[in-house]
């Protein structure tokens, strides 16, 4: 039988009921036995609202239609049972409390019943603990919800916080003290894989996986920190070395705060950091720092050495030709009246040598600022450069320039010229070699200067020397420019270097004498 929602008399203002309403289904053939429990409900000051069905699809109509705190069935119906009403609900997935109230039930039904779901069983001619019950079962299920709205709050929060570390670039971990005392991970985020290279489940709870991977010099401080961090609960921030069961060595950064957990045992909660790549910025840019100051004495001792070379051809040179000038014109003096022949003579030796003061003048003037080049351009200081070695070492140099009208700007042209001066420097100073052979030239949009020796070459060891200043200044004052050095041995002995640069036109103010011829 059917009867359709409706209150049990009057309905009543809730606000000013002593208790909250309560919705009731009831699985009930007979009327009577349901305003018997109602009037049960009443008197302990309930205004409940209630269906009263008798079979399966209107219990299950009146479950899907509506929200109900409680269902109150009687043990047998026709064609519908209690048993059948609990799998129902069971079906459904509805956390309800289902009390069974029937007049007549054996106790092995009851028994049979409860261990299905019932939550409890009842006599109709014993009522006294149906409120209760149905109170204490309302109870239950308030807890039951409240404990899933718990669980699932928890899961949220544990599944939000798993998207953070997860995403977070350094490992996530809670670490703490093992029997061994040994540091072990409790917890690793899945970034542990990118660090470790193995899985954060295979770390977790093992000691001896990571501190054994700790270098020797780096595990007592590391050991002591953690020591002095759980003794005055103070954060734990240390960086060392890590080699992995690899062979790959790690930089790691670990900072984590201590607390007691419990069982009173210090935990440290942190992120592990892998800092590899910024300690080899910071190792490249201090031996870059200690290469600069190394460059730059060696320049301060080429600049010395310069200067002592120029001293000693103006005292030597210059200074004992002015001399023997002085000396010359004495003699002259005295001969000029007395041996006219002799006094020709030693004028025309007067002569040579202001002649020679003339030529170490201008190559000492040429060395310290190549005029020509400005004024003639790069082909015409390159020749001159090459005689004036050639004249000094005694090693023939042969230059060959295809394009005397190749006019790259003054700084690459600067560029070239002192790197062609260099490695003049070098032939003669290392190489043993008897000739050079010098070829100035453009290719595309390029300007390419190439110096090649027959001496003795250089090893594989000599261009790995750390203070090869020569050619690290030679690179670097290129790539300055956007250019390249290129080295490469010469069959069957000696050396070719070739210098290329991006060909700038020279702007007009750099060359105030084009009108000029160029010296051949």
């Amino acid at each position: 039988m059917f009867t359709a929602l409706k209150p049990d008399g009057p309905l009543k203002d809730v606000s000013n009921s002593p208790k909250p309403p309560i919705r009731l289904l009831f699985i009930e053939d007979s009327e009577n036995d349901v305003l018997l429990l109602l009037q049960r409900f009443r008197n302990a000051g309930y205004a409940p609202i209630y269906r009263q069905v008798a079979s399966e699809v209107d219990m299950r109509n009146a479950l899907e239609q509506e929200r109900w705190d409680l269902i109150l069935c009687d043990h047998n119906l026709p064609g519908f049972s209690a048993q059948a009403a609990l799998r129902l609900t069971q079906e459904l997935a509805l956390d309800l409390p289902f009390i069974i109230v029937s007049g007549v039930m054996q106790e092995d039904d009851a028994i049979a019943a409860m261990r299905a779901g019932a939550h409890d069983y009842l006599s109709k001619n014993k009522l006294d603990r149906l409120v209760p019950a149905v109170e204490r079962e309302l109870r239950e299920v308030c807890n039951r919800r409240e404990k899933r709205f718990a669980e699932q709050t928890l899961r949220q929060s544990e599944a939000r916080l798993r998207a953070l570390t997860d995403n977070i670039p350094g490992v996530v971990f809670q670490m703490g003290y093992s029997t061994d005392g040994m540091l072990g991970f409790q917890y690793l985020s899945e970034a542990a894989t990118m660090l470790f290279g193995i899985s954060a489940e295979e770390l977790t709870g093992s000691s001896a996986g990571w501190m054994t991977w700790l270098l020797d010099d780096d595990l007592p401080g590391f050991v002591d920190a953690a020591a002095l961090s759980a003794d005055n609960l103070s954060t734990l921030n240390w960086e060392g070395r890590i080699q992995l069961p690899t062979g790959e060595q790690k930089w790691i950064n670990l900072r984590s705060s201590p607390r007691l957990s419990e069982a009173n045992e210090v935990v440290w909660e942190g992120v592990m950091w892998n800092i590899t790549h910024s300690k080899r910025v910071e190792a490249d840019l201090r031996e870059s720092r200690s290469q600069l100051a190394a460059l730059s004495n060696h320049l301060q001792r080429i600049k010395e050495d310069e200067r002592e070379r120029i001293a000693r051809d103006v005292h030597d040179v210059l200074g004992g030709t002015l001399v023997a000038m002085k000396f010359e014109m004495s003699l002259l003096e005295s001969k000029l009246e007395s041996d006219p022949i002799q006094a020709r003579d030693r004028t025309r030796n007067v002569g040579r040598m202001v002649d020679d003061a003339i030529a170490t003048v201008g190559r000492v003037t040429r060395e310290l600022r190549p005029g020509i080049l400005k004024d003639f351009g790069l082909a015409a200081a390159i020749e001159s450069q090459g005689e004036d070695f050639a004249q000094r070492t005694g090693i023939a140099c042969n230059i060959l320039c295809t394009d005397h009208d190749l006019d790259p700007d003054y700084d690459t042209a600067l560029a070239f010229f002192r790197v062609f001066q260099e490695a003049l420097t070098n032939v003669s100073k290392h190489a043993r070699a008897t000739a050079v052979n010098v070829r100035l030239m453009q290719e595309g949009d390029e300007v390419v200067l190439e110096i090649a020796d027959n001496g003795c070459g250089l090893g594989v060891s000599d261009l790995q020397k750390p203070r090869s200043f020569g050619l690290r200044g030679i690179r670097e004052r290129l790539s300055s420019l956007g250019g390249r050095l290129d080295l490469s041995p010469v069959e069957p002995s000696g050396m070719r270097l070739i210098l290329h640069s991006p060909l700038r036109p020279a702007h007009a103010e750099e060359h105030p004498n084009d009108n000029w011829s160029h010296p051949r």
